[in-house]
């Protein structure tokens, strides 16, 4: 087992929720919009490479021109994001499926435009407990980003198949909504007993928190077919012209870049977040979390469908209608 590289406090940095507001120029002329300013939103995450990605190395700048200037906002969680896209804060951005087709089930004023990442979540317990499979988490508290995110409704597949339920739907599992960051503490302190989380926090759990991962990345409820993390977009910017095909042209820039150049792409988000937090993310730490994980512009409406079915039945959103949701269209044309 690795040694512990990350501190306490550099966990809580990094999701407490930095929110910076920087503007970036456009290195290339030739592209005109009726608004100058984009607005794109994102986690501190490694899950969220793809965007950090974009920016450092220009792509966004590039393809929206010396005309538009770009703004950036970072939450800790799918709800703040969304929060920020519905009072306009971003606009466009990367996000989890969670909390956007929550969302979207209630005003239709968001699309779904692209993948990023499948993957990058996994199910780990406390090393102390005696749960070795899923079915030992009956009885037992489990922690989870934010309620209604992501990992929360996979959980909740994966405690379907296994035949068992939340609390709050009749059963015996409790769901204990916490900041990713602050899982390694709970898990020391012995409050909680698993955590359905994203990475990199999972590879801490079990190598700072003595955690035993008990799902995978590729067992964890859809396995690689797992929708993580996406591109969403308001309404009123993909109507702004070329906005949204540039923006596209960019994120599969960036996912080629990093399907090509992993250790590099990784040196970028370390980099990055020392920026955003002053402290530095260990190498052999991101290069492990990567690995439970695939950078893709897929998206797999199967899946998507499922979690708006989950969410019903959790009582998150009145419907699991998201008809709509989905719009490639501005994906196919930036290609």
């Amino acid at each position: 087992m690795l040694k512990k590289t990350i501190s306490f406090f550099l966990l809580s940095i990094l999701l407490v929720g930095i929110l910076s507001g920087c503007a970036q120029s456009g290195k290339e002329e030739g592209k005109e919009s009726g608004d100058k300013t984009v607005k794109i939103g994102y986690f501190p995450n490694l899950t969220h490479i793809a965007t950090i990605v974009a920016l450092e190395k220009g792509y966004f700048q590039d393809e929206f021109g010396k005309d538009v200037k770009i703004e950036t906002k970072t939450v800790s969680n799918g709800g703040l994001f969304m929060e920020a896209m519905a009072t306009k804060a971003i606009e466009v951005g990367t996000v989890g499926p969670g909390p956007l087709l929550n969302f979207y089930v209630k005003n239709k004023e968001y699309n779904l435009i692209s993948g990023a990442v499948n993957g990058g979540a996994v199910l780990v317990a406390g090393g102390d407990t005696n749960i070795k499979d899923i079915k030992d988490l009956d009885g037992k508290k489990v922690a989870i980003p934010v309620i209604g995110s992501t990992q929360d409704v996979m959980l909740r597949k994966a405690l379907q198949e296994a035949k068992l339920k939340p609390t709050t739907n009749g059963g015996t599992v409790e769901l204990y909504a916490a900041a990713p960051a602050d899982t390694a503490s709970l898990f020391v302190q012995k409050s909680v007993d698993a955590a359905a989380t994203q990475e990199p926090w999972g590879y801490v759990l079990e190598n700072q928190a003595k955690g035993k991962l008990l799902l995978n990345w590729d067992e964890f409820a859809w396995g690689k077919e797992s929708t993580n993390t996406v591109v969403a977009a308001r309404k009123d910017f993909l109507e702004k012209d070329g906005l949204a095909e540039s923006y596209l042209k960019a994120h599969k820039k960036a996912v080629e870049f990093i399907q090509s150049n992993p250790e590099e792409a990784q040196e970028v988000v370390i980099a990055h977040l020392k920026k955003l937090t002053g402290k530095e993310l260990k190498k052999d730490e991101v290069a492990a979390a990567f690995s439970r994980l695939e950078v893709t512009t897929d998206v797999n409406e199967k899946v998507l469908q499922e979690m708006a079915d989950i969410s019903k039945d959790a009582g998150y959103i009145p419907s699991n209608d998201i008809k709509g949701l989905v719009n490639l269209k501005y994906l196919e044309d930036g290609k």
